[in-house]
């Protein structure tokens, strides 16, 4: 678990294995956001806790250095917290266990956290570092950037000092984001009374698990399956085919992976069972061979369980199952201009149904404001038809891209001469917390970077160790080079 200390530059990586140590599961900031206070402490440089619970750092200028434009380093604090079926993990408590395999640093069982540990190890780097040339240095590390980005939205108009802000929280090495989409969170709720299972009838357990999830804006357009709509096909099926009868359901658990689990309890007769069982192997085949060249690990079974005393009535339960299987889920279209890229998607991410509540959430993304208008009410009007109550909340503006930035073709200059070609510019679909920054401190100049990570929000979430060094020797120079005021 130790090794990753001794990876180079190890100035990124010894910070990173320290942050690895530290519980920070979204939500549950505490113990990062003391350890960030201590770390600046040790440092010698200035930071504070804003109102938000953002970490502030501030670094001045090195002698004759004092007429550069100020930099803001800017990255999240928190991590997604998910883990495998078996793994014992507690997010609040326990460090990650890492592993290096081949040219990958991987996590035992659970996320990662390079998203966006990276960016905080890399800011962290700077502030130690007695050797660096640069100009005024701002750090902003925000919190719960992963639940709704609640430390952009709270952070205060004029706390920041600086005139370019560099995100550290891009996963692609080489590529220059100079723009994302907005997002909105769309819940929707139904409260309903509970009637008497009938006496005769038994349960079971059907589970849906073994896909990949995902990141619900970097991943969404490869099709990934979605544990919640796959799951109530069959559940669909055994309500019309085998008499059956919803009494709870649960899948996924953040707004913003793709689902990767579901599970729902029906009752139904027992002489139906066999039905029932026919109806999920022929699922699976199907699911199976409908994924045979995204997924490779689907795993659909029934199990019997004891018979709850309670279900969910016959008429909400259907408006509930229409409810889910008419709900818009990924990609709905691309931006025209840039057809490589999901312009607007939506991810059906969390079910809860039981105990007389039930609970749908979704995050909707778009780079057009009216594009997520658009995806909103067509979430809104699905479940209003269902009977259900529609909250709209926690919404974020796009970042319209700056193709003349200066401080992209600064990075763009000094990324040719380190590597021999060119970077690439892109728009991501995943929501940055740069929108939100610039609608505060709209003069800044931004671009967001960072190394190469794959299938963030998942339990196969990676960093690729090749990336770390060439990614550092940018920042480095272009904290050096920094454009005069």
């Amino acid at each position: 678990m130790n090794e990753i200390k001794n990876l180079q530059p190890t100035c990124i990586w010894k910070n990173f294995y320290a942050l690895t140590q530290v519980p920070r599961p979204s939500g549950h900031l505490e113990k990062i956001q003391q350890f960030l206070l201590n770390f600046a402490k040790e440092a010698g440089v200035e930071a504070f806790k804003d109102p938000a619970g953002n970490i502030v750092m501030r670094k001045p200028a090195t002698p004759g250095m004092e007429n550069r434009k100020g930099i803001i380093l800017q990255a999240h604090m928190d991590m997604v917290p998910q883990k495998t079926p078996e793994s014992t993990h507690n997010f609040e408590t326990d460090p990650i266990e890492t592993w290096i395999d081949g040219e990958w640093v991987k996590a035992k069982g659970t996320t990662l956290g390079a998203d966006n540990g990276m960016g905080v190890a890399a800011i962290m780097a700077v502030m130690e570092a007695k050797d660096l040339q640069h100009g005024p240095i701002d750090a902003l590390i925000t919190a719960d950037e992963e639940t709704g980005m609640y430390g952009a939205n709270d952070l205060p108009e004029g706390e920041l000092q600086g005139d370019i802000l560099l995100n550290l929280d891009s996963e692609t090495w080489g590529k220059f984001v100079i723009g994302s989409a907005g997002g909105i969170d769309v819940t929707a709720t139904l409260d309903y009374k509970e009637v008497e299972t009938d006496a005769e009838d038994v349960a079971a357990k059907i589970t849906l698990k073994g896909l990949r999830g995902g990141h619900s804006g970097l991943e969404i357009h490869e099709g990934r399956g979605n544990a919640n709509k796959l799951l109530v096909q069959v559940v669909r099926e055994a309500i019309e085919e085998c008499e059956a009868r919803l009494a709870s359901w649960h899948g996924g658990n953040m707004r913003n992976a793709i689902p990767f689990k579901a599970e729902a309890v029906l009752t139904l007769p027992k002489e139906n069972l066999p039905a029932l069982k026919e109806i999920v192997d022929d699922y699976l085949a199907d699911f199976t061979d409908q994924y045979k060249n995204i997924e490779s690990g689907i795993e659909l079974f029934m199990e019997e369980v004891e018979t709850p005393k309670m279900e969910v009535p016959v008429e909400i339960q259907d408006n509930l199952i229409n409810a889910i299987y008419g709900c818009h889920n990924g990609v709905l279209r691309m931006i025209p201009s840039y057809p490589d890229v999901v312009e607007t998607s939506s991810n059906l991410a969390i079910i809860d149904i039981e105990g007389g509540k039930a609970a749908l959430k979704i995050l909707a993304r778009s780079s057009r404001e009216d594009m997520k208008e658009y995806i909103v009410k067509t979430l809104e009007s699905c479940f209003n038809m269902a009977g259900m109550k529609v909250k709209i909340f926690g919404g974020y503006g796009g970042w319209d891209p700056n193709p003349e930035s200066e401080i992209l073709h600064h990075l763009l200059k000094i990324y040719k001469e380190q590597n021999g070609e060119d970077g690439i510019i892109q728009v991501d679909h995943a929501g940055l917390e740069c929108s939100v920054i610039l609608g505060k401190y709209p003069h800044l100049d931004v671009v967001s970077l960072g190394p190469t990570m794959r299938s963030p929000h998942t339990t196969t979430e990676r960093c690729f160790i090749p990336s770390i060094e060439p990614f550092w020797k940018l920042l480095k120079q272009a904290l050096a080079e920094a454009p005069v005021k």
